[in-house]
């Protein structure tokens, strides 16, 4: 079979290494054009990229695939199959139209629940216990074709998006490769998404991660998981210095105060802060100026006075 495979961050990466492992003919890897980055802002490669130079794998790298030179590019690859991860472009219906067998998409979520482009974040920051990763058949739609296959995982008690990344990566390798031999097999399953079934979020924003502090202690602490490593948690000191949190869980009764108010700050019992309900109990943070580490250890050398109040306005 031949395929050609469509991604561009680390997700995509076990997928990508998963076909060229298991013997597959890859004819092309498209990729977003190489972006800024780094303190230098110089353009870097992104790891689907990076790999497929390795593994000698043409790469093809267009702003808009849909237009005239990526569509012609994809048509002269003649792929059997198209095998998108990740990709950050949405495919017009003349490219889904090039590849006989269609094209298969490695989505990080149950779907119908958690279509767009930041499943496993929101999934996280809005409280799912369970996460998984669908492969599905795309169509015109966002994340709206047939699903082929599934399969789902616990999410841990303090598990970061970036690290449930990093394991439903590997699981939609497996399962790519066990929907492809299916589809080899003929005995692929097509199964219509149930509408009434389906949640959609929104793209990620830097302004997400602004604390909310009248929130429960609960969704603010599913909050800065989801939201690590990016776009991250943050909140105002008084003096206008932004707090980041890297991670935080729901701390119970632990005190009363107003909504963003410390309530308890030393080397000994940690960090708490009062929220719409409850407690938050900040594990790992960095202040301004300083590095990430644990908020027990920062208090040992910076003293947080107790009363301090967190506000989502910088002063």
């Amino acid at each position: 079979m031949r395929i050609v495979f469509m991604g561009t961050p680390e997700f995509a990466v076990p997928s990508l290494r998963a076909l060229i492992d298991a013997g597959y003919e890859v004819a092309g890897a498209f990729t977003q054009p190489d972006r800024p980055a780094g303190r230098g802002n110089k353009l870097a490669a992104c790891p689907v990229k990076q790999l497929a130079l390795e593994k000698g794998v043409p790469v093809f790298q267009f702003e808009k695939i849909r237009r005239r030179e990526g569509r012609e590019a994809l048509e002269a690859l003649k792929p059997d199959l198209v095998v998108t991860a990740a990709f950050g472009q949405i495919l017009s219906q003349r490219i889904l139209d090039i590849p006989p067998l269609g094209t298969l998409n490695v989505h990080a979520s149950l779907l119908p629940a958690y279509r767009g482009a930041a499943p496993i974040n929101w999934c996280i920051a809005l409280g799912e216990k369970k996460a998984g990763v669908t492969t599905m058949f795309t169509d015109a739609g966002i994340d709206t074709g047939d699903m082929a296959l599934s399969v789902e995982t616990e999410i841990g008690e303090l598990e970061t998006a970036g690290e449930l990344t990093a394991r439903l990566s590997e699981m939609g390798a497996a399962l790519l490769i066990e929907t492809i031999r299916r589809i080899e097999a003929g005995n692929c399953p097509r199964v219509k998404q149930d509408e009434a079934k389906m949640s959609h979020q929104p793209m990620l924003s830097r302004e997400d991660g602004l604390i909310d502090w009248t929130m429960s202690a609960e969704a603010i602490a599913c909050r800065v998981r989801g939201f690590n490593p990016w776009p991250g948690t943050f909140t105002y000191l008084p003096d206008g210095g932004a707090m980041k949190l890297w991670l935080a869980r729901a701390a119970g009764d632990a005190g009363q105060g107003r909504p963003g108010e410390v309530i308890e700050a030393s080397a000994k019992k940690g960090l708490f802060i009062a929220c719409g309900e409850g407690a938050l109990e900040v594990l790992e943070m960095q202040a301004p100026g300083s590095k990430r580490m644990n908020a027990k250890a920062y208090l040992m050398g910076k003293p947080l006075p107790v009363g301090t109040i967190f506000s989502r306005e910088r002063e």
